[in-house]
């Protein structure tokens, strides 16, 4: 694991994000391009691809999410992209309310929905820190086949969440029209209906 090897890690999943940082200083402050300038070009080249790797390293372990991909993908652990089952109904609901605001209905059933699923996003964030302190301990495939899966889950319900967010954000920015107005192509807008 490439990565890991250039910042002098051992090849886990939960990190301690001061170490990290303190690691990739040292090293970074060690092979700094500057520091060779006199040198022979292999060795300029050398400084250059190992600074490069040290932010490329660093990038990818300081997020817990990319960390855990990078992990899987080293472990031939193919990334699940499947929408996972027990999420297909909280999308089917989302679609009918995105419609219903999109039609004019009451954009607060989409807050409320945003609450869910930003709850569901937490959860499933401590659910793979869970698994990332079980893989460290144990270190069996299982628990990594289990991390898989609750990064679909993630990456669904990350995307639920901002599918929502850009939808109340195009609300924001739209309020509903009254009768007499010009839709965005410069039609008019329909009349409001009877009031009852």
């Amino acid at each position: 694991m490439q990565y890991y090897e250039a910042l002098g890690l051992k090849p886990q999943l939960a990190l301690g994000l001061d170490d990290l940082k303190k690691r990739f200083y040292e090293r970074s402050r060690q092979w700094h391009p500057d520091r060779f300038s006199r040198a022979e070009p292999a060795q300029q080249q050398q400084a250059l691809d190992t600074t490069a790797l040290l932010n490329d390293a660093f990038r990818t372990l300081r997020d817990p999410i990319s960390r855990a991909e990078y992990f899987l993908k080293q472990n031939q652990i193919e990334l699940s992209k499947e929408a996972p089952p027990e999420l297909l109904e909280e999308v089917f609901e989302l679609n009918m309310i995105l419609d219903a605001v999109r039609d004019g209905g009451d954009p607060s059933q989409l807050t409320a929905s945003r609450e869910v699923f930003a709850g569901m996003l937490t959860q499933t964030d401590a659910s793979l820190h869970a698994l990332f302190e079980s893989y460290d301990s144990r270190g069996d495939r299982a628990t990594l086949r289990e991390i898989n899966d609750c990064l679909s889950r993630r990456r669904y319900i990350s995307n639920l969440v901002r599918d929502v967010d850009k939808e109340l954000s195009r609300d924001a920015h739209n309020p509903p029209r009254r009768g007499g107005e010009t839709d965005s192509l410069g039609g008019p807008s329909p009349a409001p209906g009877p009031v009852r």
